[in-house]
């Protein structure tokens, strides 16, 4: 929990080589939910104010989180479902609510999502990033959970680890596919001593608004998508490379643009902790510049994909069909001939091709195009923060400075004086 700028610089650099380790493409590496605590804990007084009993369980998880170095995942919003509808009035047993307590604690029963990297996390927390409103306090809790707790049921989307060919033909996808999962609670029993946030529809949204939480959580996705988009911006420049094209005016404009939008990326981010301030003993990233950073960066992933499909023409459909290929001495023959470099051997060609769609344009690509639009919520939920934490006062103030510094009356007396009065006695 960094107290000062240093401190932040010194997490953050850390949490880089950590990103550097999958070249940006785990989302959800054990230091996201990691992060969200942290801001949480931050944010302590906040879980006091609700109850010296829920701010006690958080600190005491926060401390056994950290000794045992859980690698946590989260369950943070609802299941797709009526969207006319509150989520009070969704089917029953739909969303995760309370069921029934006692002296132990909570029962809960329902769904949650999107569980990403579960399968491989030691713990679950589950929390409402969504509103809730009066009434809902059925739906309003926190807590955390391991991840073979007693009726937790974990249901995976399709493994592309699982598909894929061999390492040579899917480098990413074969080793850092993070599996995102529904949860469906089937009367899971939560102890008093692991719950957050008991009953209460606004502490859901201060858990995170209130709390450095939702600032730390994702000033860390940015942390990651500033190595991911250096990833993204290297294998532009070596798919012109392997075309022969790096030289065409067009293409070094692409290039360059390319290279402006990965510097956007980081700029923002050495903006957001330069501009950051003390919440209390902590240094907490500047809110509004994370916020603008998490819309324009929706946004940009998938223009910064599709200009690598452009650049790439169809240099990534023709391939051979896999590694196999290869132990076919014809086949082999064939592909040493036609897969042709400039200052790149067939071979090298078509490894450095097949990673470039792993990341591009394999079900594995697809899926992170559609988490890194989406991840944060969509469009109107990330502008509505940024709209939210904006200093639209100073803003205005501008105007209204303009405005004060000149009136109607005085224009028309400058423009049309009154004509001077006849000398007496004319």
């Amino acid at each position: 929990m960094p107290r000062n700028y240093g401190e932040m610089m010194k997490r953050r650099k850390a949490m880089q080589a950590w990103a550097g380790l999958t070249f940006g493409f785990m989302g959800r590496s054990p230091d996201h939910v990691a992060s969200t605590l942290v801001g949480q804990r931050m944010g302590l007084d906040v879980f006091q104010k609700h109850g010296p009993q829920r701010a006690k369980a958080l600190a005491d998880y926060f401390e056994e989180a950290s000794r045992n170095d859980y690698f946590l995942t989260y369950v943070i919003i609802n299941p797709q479902a009526e969207r006319a509808k509150d989520w009070g009035e969704q089917v029953e047993e739909l969303v995760a609510r309370i069921v029934d307590e006692d002296s132990g604690g909570i029962t809960i029963r329902g769904a949650k999502m999107l569980g990403t990297s579960s399968i491989m996390a030691n713990e679950v927390m589950v929390a409402n990033l969504q509103p809730l409103k009066p009434g809902e306090e059925e739906l309003a809790f926190s807590c955390a959970l391991p991840m073979n707790a007693k009726g937790l049921r974990v249901l995976s989307r399709k493994s592309y680890e699982a598909a894929a060919v061999s390492t040579f033909d899917n480098p990413l996808s074969s080793r850092f596919d993070e599996n995102d999962a529904l949860m469906y609670f089937e009367d899971v029993k939560v102890p008093w001593e692991r719950l957050f946030v008991y009953r209460d529809t606004d502490m859901c949204r201060a858990q995170f608004h209130d709390t450095p939480g939702h600032s730390y959580q994702n000033y860390q996705a940015q942390i990651r998508l500033s190595v991911k988009m250096r990833f993204l911006a290297g294998l532009a420049r070596r798919i012109a490379d392997a075309i022969g094209t790096t030289s065409i005016p067009s293409v070094r404009e692409q290039l360059g643009f390319l290279a402006a939008q990965s510097g956007m990326v980081n700029a923002m981010l050495a903006g957001m902790e330069a501009e950051g301030s003390m919440r209390g003993e902590w240094y907490v990233p500047n809110r509004h510049y994370m916020y603008s950073a998490q819309v324009l960066t929706q946004d940009l992933y998938p223009r910064v994909i599709n200009t690598l499909r452009e650049l790439a023409g169809g240099a990534l459909i023709m391939l051979p069909s896999s590694i196999h290929d290869f132990a076919h001495p014809d086949l082999a023959r064939i592909i040493r001939t036609t897969q042709r470099a400039v200052g790149m051997a067939p071979d090298d060609k078509v490894k450095f091709l097949k990673a470039a769609w792993d990341a591009v344009g394999s079900e594995f690509g697809s899926r992170h195009t559609q988490y890194e639009m989406f991840y944060a919520g969509a469009r109107f939920v990330t502008s509505g923060h940024s709209f939210r934490t904006y200093d639209w006062e100073e803003a205005s103030g501008m105007i209204d400075r303009l405005l004060a510094s000149y009136d109607l009356a005085g224009e028309l007396g400058e423009l049309h004086p009154a004509p001077a009065r006849a000398a007496r006695g004319t």
